[in-house]
């Protein structure tokens, strides 16, 4: 764990704590933090079904409040950016041409 993600993972629970009761039905909130909780702990998001479907999970539900009206496009691309970064950073080898 780095502290880049640690403070990613801060950044996620202080929305849900300032956005999450208006904005946010509870099982909402509890996506969210599934995603973050198990992205924080995540060693290898290639090899960990588990995180990997919870951020797949998360970013859809951000959509989905985006194309709902319920949350401006900014704010949930920030949120899911930041759910986003609890995780490991993904090292993708590049071939050359």
């Amino acid at each position: 764990m780095s502290p880049s993600r640690t403070q990613a993972y801060r950044r996620v629970i202080k929305t849900l704590h300032d956005l999450g009761p208006a904005k946010l039905q509870p099982s909402e909130q509890d996506r969210i933090r599934t995603a973050a909780d198990s992205l924080i702990f995540c060693v290898d998001l290639f090899a960990d079904d588990g995180a990997r479907d919870a951020l797949r999970d998360s970013e859809r539900l951000c959509e989905t409040l985006v194309e709902s009206g319920r949350w401006q496009r900014a704010t949930a691309m920030q949120l899911a950016a930041d759910v986003r970064s609890c995780g490991p950073v993904l090292e993708v080898e590049l071939e050359a041409a």
